[in-house]
């Protein structure tokens, strides 16, 4: 045990170490699993994991290879792969697809097969959300389906998505298990001690593995450093945002600023140039705001914020900003 200086009491589980912590590691399986089940809504019960090689290599040495936060099988042979992003990527929906086809592609046999294949799992605890436009639905379960009929036509494959962001329930509201695992990976590096809705023994198990001032100083040091590493990327987005909206604005003001002095101009001219310039300037101030938050709002796109953050950030609508 060791004493430390932070002020949370948890881990925070949205470090690679915190993640791994709660669920990658073999003393901890029964929180993985009991994750897991709360995620199938009692379809697929699961009663045992085995952990995998995470790292997975493609069939040839140029093939690039894929690194797993979480790699498992359950006890029928079904995949899963648990996977926490901390930001959206331009192609986030291409990676998660990339990433199943491992799973599937280990599952081929030399010689005589018949190509049957056992399930796969991808899930991925997001900490951004998606441009569907909706903030209160935020468990997406994902499977191939036939467009005509509305009907999953395979049902081996799924994706499973958690909006962590759009999960707003408070702690009288948690009424499933599923509640209660979304409330704890959203809050836990912000309690200082177990909810009273918590009182399952897999939450007790989950509270004492995760109290910082437990950890050896070995343990300690690797999640200072995970930690500042998650703090930097934080930062790192945090001040990309800022300075996308001060060009932004630098660059709406001075365009709406120059249309402004040449419409006062013009109107200057034909009723008088005191009063044309001032209209004109009070017109270009209003154009050069509008300006400069559509110019915000591209600089953000480039980044790859969501439509929704970048609305949010603007004031824009989403269709406005779909336009630019």
């Amino acid at each position: 045990m060791i004493h430390n200086d932070l002020a949370d009491r948890y881990v925070n589980p949205y470090t690679d170490f915190g993640f791994k912590m709660i669920f990658g590691t073999e003393m901890n399986k029964e929180l993985l699993i009991s994750f897991i089940n709360s995620l199938l809504e009692g379809k697929e019960v699961i009663s045992d994991l085995t952990y995998l090689n995470p790292e997975q290599l493609g069939t040839s040495e140029r093939d690039r290879r894929a690194v797993f936060d979480v790699y498992c099988e359950n006890e029928n042979g079904e995949k899963f792969l648990i996977e926490m992003q901390k930001g959206e990527q331009m192609f986030f929906k291409d990676r998660s697809l990339y990433y199943s086809t491992f799973p599937i592609r280990e599952q081929g046999r030399k010689g005589e097969w018949n190509y049957e294949l056992k399930g796969v799992y991808v899930i991925g605890v997001l900490n951004f959300t998606f441009n569907d436009g909706d903030n209160d639905y935020y468990h997406h379960k994902v499977q191939l389906m036939d467009t005509a009929t509305k009907s999953v036509f395979y049902d081996k494959l799924t994706f499973i998505y958690l909006e962590m962001p759009k999960f707003r329930k408070k702690e009288n509201e948690l009424t499933s298990m599923f509640d209660k695992w979304m409330f704890v990976l959203r809050n836990l590096s912000r309690l200082m001690e177990r909810p009273a809705a918590l009182q399952e023994r897999v939450f007790k198990s989950l509270f004492e593995s995760a109290e910082i001032a437990k950890f050896t100083k070995e343990k300690y040091e690797e999640y200072e450093e995970s930690l500042k590493v998650y703090r930097d990327w934080k930062n790192t987005l945090e001040t990309a945002v800022q300075k996308a909206e001060k060009i932004g604005m630098e660059k709406g003001m001075e365009k709406g600023m120059e249309k402004g002095m040449e419409k006062g101009m013009e109107k200057g001219m034909e009723k008088g140039m005191e009063k044309g310039m001032e209209k004109g300037m009070e017109k270009g101030k209003a154009e050069g705001f509008a300006e400069s938050q559509r110019q915000t709002a591209i600089n953000l796109k480039k980044i790859g914020l969501s439509v929704d953050v970048i609305s949010q950030a603007t004031g824009l609508s989403v269709d406005e900003i779909n336009r630019l």
